[in-house]
């Protein structure tokens, strides 16, 4: 079970730090960064974001799921 909750934790911290880096890389190589993904629907303007900004975000979200799972198993013992 460790090897399987350090593997999940591995790969959270991957994105995080994945998407962290390819936005700094944007903001050291341009000044900015560029965000390419935009989308309305039906009169709503979702704020525009990049791949970059969507792996710190499902990073986060991997992460909190699996300490809050983790959390339960130890509960449960």
């Amino acid at each position: 079970m460790i090897k399987s909750s350090k593997k999940w934790l591995t790969v959270g911290l991957s994105l995080i730090l994945g998407g962290a880096v390819g936005n700094f890389v944007d903001r050291l190589r341009l000044g900015y960064v560029i965000d390419f993904l935009d989308f309305f629907l039906k009169g709503y303007h979702w704020p525009a974001f990049n791949v970059a900004d969507s792996a710190v975000t499902v990073g986060t979200f991997w992460l909190l799921f699996n300490i809050i799972q983790g959390r339960k198993i130890i509960e449960a013992k």
